[in-house]
């Protein structure tokens, strides 16, 4: 038998608002935080797809089994590859899973398994759903994927604005990115941004404690970030990245006075002389600048071993103040946005006590709010 659609398939997409819309006939359900996942069926033949068009069954083999038995015999199911922690959403987790060892991939199929949230319906049987709007097209999902056991679940979806509201306050301790909303009328129009978002974001001041150049050669790349614990200690706790090329050339200027025996009294010494070959390496007997549990950057990327982490160490007197989704033990769950450098601000200043800290939500609180569908309402 052929899969209804041939992959791969451009995943509808969703931009960003600040608020969530209060007018015109939408549907609302949380942002989950994985891997998009497109599923395609057809008997026993089954294909995961990426975002980006990339096969993904290979690095989530416990997962066949779970999609066979819950999905309809043939069908394209689009949704969300998710691991679940204790505290919720373990984003962390889901990156270690894409390793290339087929032995390594076994190990952590077992030992950190992921699930798949479905919340939307392409195609079933002979029928290509692409033109039937999202209100019926989510009512025929309810119909084919109501029944499902974990570890495939059926997003929440709601059409009370409220209720929507509610998620993106509650759920936000789970992990969650935030709410999405969708047109009623809307079809399923691949790599179009049809849909809107609501993440959360906020803002905190870091030290810059070093950066790393352009990829491109030309500039600073990205910041590297930190906060102090209530002991003093300075954690990494991410970068700031996306830098417009203004900025990054901007940054070369300001950052230069700084550079200047970095390293002297520099917490993250160790970590930094075994980045960079040409520093200087304590001496034997010296006491390290960390702590067993400090979080520092760097080490060779898991993915790609020609990938150059190194950076450039900067005396602990800069902060800035960035943009960031949400934490996950302890660091940003993505990069974070420079919003601003702060000359006015006193580095040790910068703890992870001015941060917001949200409660864990039950991932079982998500799963038990499913409504009735919107073709119902």
């Amino acid at each position: 038998m052929t899969f209804p659609i041939a992959p791969p398939i451009d995943p509808m997409l969703a931009k960003l608002t600040r608020e969530l819309p209060t007018t015109g006939a939408m549907s609302f359900e949380p942002k989950w935080d994985g891997f998009r996942c497109l599923v395609f069926r057809s008997g026993d033949d089954l294909y995961l797809q990426s975002r980006n068009a990339k096969p993904l069954l290979r690095y989530f083999p416990e997962l066949r089994a779970p999609l066979l038995a819950n999905l309809p015999d043939r069908c394209v199911v689009d949704g969300e590859l998710v691991i679940m922690g204790e505290r919720g959403l373990d984003f962390d987790a889901l990156q270690l899973r894409q390793h290339p060892a087929e032995s390594r991939v076994r190990k952590l199929a077992a030992e950190i398994p992921a699930s798949y949230v479905a919340f939307d319906l392409l195609a079933v049987g002979d029928d290509v759903l692409l033109d039937v709007p999202f209100g019926p097209r989510r009512a025929r999902l309810e119909a084919e994927l109501g029944a499902v056991e974990p570890p495939v679940h059926l997003t929440p979806a709601t059409l009370d604005v409220a209720v929507a509201a509610d998620w993106f306050r509650r759920f936000e301790g789970a992990g969650f990115d935030g709410v999405v909303g969708k047109p009623l009328a809307g079809r399923y129009e691949p790599g179009k941004r049809t849909l809107v978002k609501l993440k959360h974001e906020r803002t905190c001041d870091c030290v810059v404690a070093g950066f790393r150049v352009h990829k491109d050669g030309a500039g600073v790349g990205s910041l590297l970030l930190g906060l102090h614990d209530d002991e003093g200690h300075l954690h990494h706790v991410g970068v700031a990245s996306s830098l417009d090329a203004t900025t990054r050339s901007r940054l070369v200027d300001v950052l230069e006075p700084l550079r200047a025996d970095a390293l002297d009294a520099h917490p993250w010494r160790d970590w930094a002389a075994a980045a960079r070959p040409d520093a200087a390496r304590p001496d034997a007997g010296e006491a390290t600048s960390g702590k067993p549990d400090q979080r520092m950057p760097g080490g060779p990327s898991r993915w790609n071993a020609t990938k150059d982490l190194s950076w450039e160490p900067l005396r602990i007197e800069l902060v800035a103040e960035v943009a960031y989704e949400g934490l996950l033990s302890g660091r940003f769950r993505h990069n974070a946005r420079l919003r601003a450098l702060r000359p006015d601000r006193d580095p040790a200043s910068c703890t992870y006590g001015q941060l917001e800290v949200v409660a864990p939500a039950e991932l079982r609180a998500v799963f038990g709010a499913t409504e009735s569908s919107p073709d119902e309402r």
